[in-house]
């Protein structure tokens, strides 16, 4: 079968963009070539790897496998009736296109603008038409990065070990493909906001991450901000310098970060939740590889990040992946199992949203314990045998140490802040596959706090509607600029109590009344 592999050096090994991963048969391929010397694990670059046998087999991946589902139109968020008019950067006076009053064009053609999410694990982008504010298409993929570390520290060691900002490089070129199959002029785009964790956002703009994976865990430019070099953390480059094919007189630009290691993906968030007109006590989780938390209301806010990791991404988890066209997102252990597939097709593996439901199920029917061990004393649960779908004790043990770390962040920022879960008016459940997960099934394992379903509000991918937002309005930029300088940073490492909250939110029981007791 023809499979098409990103590439923009016609297969010569420079641009290092056709990575593949091989999940079988790699001893049957060439040796590494000194193009590949920088990958780990099983990556290779599919024109440096050359079948050296007659026969076996080779089976492999590429890292744009199809488009990862996003939500196009989510849940009403509280932001968008109150949200200050358009006024984008971007404006036309004539045939005169202005950035900030300045002129940088003359064309009477379109305005374009790109939104941009930059996860760890995906990459989600929208292109916008600047005069009317119409989301004219959308695009995810997986993040091409991941063959540096599936989670940031990992990213953040291989961009120190590294030269050549190969990590920046290699995402600009999926991301300029991506940008391509829109099918509009690259000069017709004048500004992209872009969103992200402090680790993704500080590779894309070339930046020394090192710092973020050290204690205190700040980026350079919040350190550039504590010492009073910069009014703030926000971030821009001219087009030309993003490598990216957009106006090279345009900008990218990106909202300002929070503290450590929650990002310009959580101000997102809290922009598209109106966080900067909020009175009630509100909480908001963006639950992904780096989880990022706040709580609180506009007089006062906390905030911490969490170190998941990308099990509930379908990362690290043996028969996991993203929520591509055949992954199992719904899961039912009735007198038959029932399976929901994206797709409709054959299963391939388990999604977020699946891997949630079948723990739920697993433990509501007995077949897995409080602990996660089986307990049927079987080395796996089949979920489709004639796919080659299971879960392993060892699989349930990454989803039970991704789900202590977000539970332990809830507590202690719950605990600081002064305030019980029951004290919360809105829980805003954010993130990719956090829009499709069930309520019920996420509450009995304890990946959320045990409130009525009126109080939790999953918002989806609310950060990339914030950076939306941002793209069309100057105003809520500022506005949320001056929201985030006010934001206290915690960091839950500090706490005495969070191994103890760690080792006890492992435990797939209620969240609020396995909290409560532990208090006592």
């Amino acid at each position: 079968m023809d499979v098409r592999i990103p590439t923009s050096c016609s297969g010569n090994g420079n641009c290092r963009e056709c990575l593949v991963e091989i999940n079988e048969g790699g001893e049957l391929l060439s040796a590494r070539s000194r193009e590949e010397d920088h990958l780990q694990g099983d990556f290779r670059l599919s024109c440096r790897a050359a079948v050296e046998t007659d026969s076996g087999t080779i089976r492999c991946q590429t890292l744009q496998r199809g488009a990862i589902r996003i939500e196009e139109h989510g849940v009403s968020l509280p932001c968008l009736d109150e949200v200050p008019p358009l006024g984008p950067a971007v404006r036309r006076d004539g045939d005169r296109i202005l950035l900030d009053g300045d002129e940088i064009d003359r064309t009477g053609g379109p305005l374009h603008g790109l939104a941009v999410d930059l996860g760890t694990t995906t990459v989600s982008m929208r292109l916008v038409d600047l005069e009317t504010g119409r989301i004219k298409a959308s695009q995810s993929f997986e993040n091409p990065q991941r063959f540096g570390g599936s989670d940031v520290l990992a990213r953040v060691k291989f961009d120190t070990d590294h030269g050549g900002r190969l990590l920046r490089r290699t995402l600009a070129g999926y991301m300029s493909r991506a940008i391509e199959s829109f099918g509009v002029s690259a000069g017709s785009i004048y500004e992209l906001v872009l969103v992200g964790n402090p680790v993704m956002r500080d590779l894309f703009f070339g930046l020394d991450v090192y710092p973020l994976g050290q204690m205190p865990y700040r980026s350079v430019t919040e350190q550039e901000f504590r010492d009073g070099q910069h009014p703030d953390t926000s971030l821009s480059k001219r087009g030309k310098q993003s490598l990216l094919p957009i106006h090279p007189n345009g900008r990218v630009y990106t909202l300002p970060l929070i503290g450590s290691h929650v990002g310009s993906d959580m101000s997102a968030c809290l922009l598209a939740t109106g966080m900067a007109r909020e009175d009630r006590t509100v909480a908001v989780m963006d639950i992904g590889t780096n989880t990022e938390l706040v709580i609180g209301n506009r007089h006062k806010l906390h905030a911490a990040s969490c170190p998941a990791g990308p099990a509930f991404e379908g990362g690290q988890i043996q028969c996991g992946m993203p929520a591509l066209e055949g992954a199992i997102e719904r899961v039912r252990l009735e007198q038959e199992m029932e399976l929901e597939v994206i797709g409709g097709g054959c299963p391939v593996g388990l999604c977020g949203s699946g891997l949630i439901d079948l723990l739920g199920e697993l433990l509501r029917t007995g077949r897995i314990n409080s602990c996660g061990r089986l307990t049927d004393d079987s080395e796996r649960f089949w979920v489709d045998a004639n796919n080659n779908i299971y879960l392993t004790e060892e699989d349930i043990s990454q989803l039970a140490q991704a789900k202590a770390a977000n539970v332990a962040g809830l507590h202690l920022l719950h605990q600081n802040y002064g305030i019980d879960f029951s004290d919360l008016d809105r829980f805003y459940l954010a993130g990719g596959f956090a829009r499709h997960i069930d309520l019920d099934h996420a509450r009995r394992i304890g990946l959320i706090p045990d409130l009525p379903d009126e109080r939790i509000v999953q918002v989806g991918n609310a950060a990339l509607e914030g950076a939306t937002l941002a793209l069309l309005s100057v105003a809520a930029r500022e506005e949320i600029g001056k929201l985030v300088r006010g934001i206290e940073h915690v960091e839950l490492e500090m706490f005495p109590e969070f191994f103890h909250c760690f080792t006890d939110g492992a435990q797939f029981e209620s969240f609020h009344c396995r909290i409560t007791e532990a208090i006592i």
